[in-house]
């Protein structure tokens, strides 16, 4: 990590510094959350240093009020920062005090009771109908083995025909969709939510070609989709090959496993599908979270009356 020149007594920076250390080995967070961290914290102490007149030690931070976070909070928005930023910001210093209370050195309580800026919720990003039927083709798979290709194709065909999440759909047993009757899936999602969602006939399809190619027993006692070696098939497969088709097909950077999912529920909405419905559908806890994509879908409409209106 970079020196830099800190703000603060020495009994203050022993302590930060060792804090930052226990960050990355103890609680193994990356060089990068780490280096973010300590340029937070840099840069509050820096605050604290003209708030009060001179450098902080612990004794001038043992007791933080709500007001003196809230000081820091907009100087720091003065300066530019938006919420994501600050939010950040503010955990750091939590995580930080929250390091000391645990050494009988200061008390955090002040740091828990202020309330984090509320963050901007950032809209969904499926892709098109026509660039997800090309992602979820068994004939757009980059993968030269043919029944590596099919495996592909019935993973991402089932998170766009089904909205499942990648975790979902990797976790299927190989019990299930065994027989052209399996037509709904029972899954467990988040939090340990079940949830009934259909299976159309094209995933079952999908799914019974890469049966027939797999040169693996899929039977009740492993998983559904397997890796090259026969074990479970990791997540960052289908990621990676996820990337290497928007390099392929010309797609965003956006175009991920996920944004799948997000087609999914888009695609439903605009074609008359209820809130209520896609909420089950998504196994979403609550209607506010499956809404975002009402907005999704009016800025849809915007671009289509934007692109295609003589006076617009």
């Amino acid at each position: 990590m970079q020196e830099f020149l800190i703000a603060a007594k020495p009994d203050l920076q022993s302590a930060r510094e060792g804090w930052l250390k226990a960050l990355a080995g103890e609680r193994r967070l990356s060089a990068a959350t780490v280096d973010a961290y300590e340029r937070d914290t840099r840069q509050f102490l820096q605050f604290l240093t003209g708030h009060n007149g001179g450098p902080p030690g612990i004794s001038d931070i043992s007791d933080l009020r709500p007001a003196d976070l809230r000081g820091f909070l907009a100087s720091r928005r003065a300066d530019g920062a938006g919420a994501r930023t600050l939010g950040r910001g503010l955990a750091g210093v939590r995580s930080l005090l929250r390091f000391l209370e645990r050494q009988g050195l200061v008390n955090a309580a002040g740091s828990s009771a202020l309330r984090a800026p509320k963050q901007p919720k950032s809209l969904p990003k499926p892709l098109t109908a026509v660039d997800a039927r090309r992602v979820v083709s068994v004939g757009e798979q980059l993968a030269e083995e043919p029944w590596i290709a099919a495996r592909n194709a019935a993973v991402l065909t089932l998170l766009y025909g089904s909205g499942l999440r990648i975790s979902e759909a990797l976790n299927l047993s190989g019990a299930e969709l065994a027989s052209p009757a399996d037509t709904v899936l029972r899954v467990s999602g988040k939090g340990g939510k079940t949830r009934l969602v259909p299976v159309l006939s094209v995933a079952l399809q999908a799914v019974a070609e890469y049966r027939k190619l797999c040169p693996y027993h899929l039977g009740a006692g492993g998983a559904l989709f397997r890796g090259a070696r026969g074990g479970q098939l990791d997540p960052a497969i289908i990621q990676r090959e996820m990337r290497k088709m928007r390099a392929a097909l010309n797609l965003p950077d956006t175009a991920t496993p996920h944004a799948l999912r997000h087609s999914f529920a888009t695609h439903l909405l605009g074609r008359g599908g209820d809130l209520r419905t896609i909420q089950e559908l998504l196994g979403h806890a609550s209607l506010s979270t499956t809404q975002i994509y009402t907005g999704v879908d009016t800025a849809r409409l915007l671009e289509i009356y934007e692109a295609a209106h003589p006076r617009a």
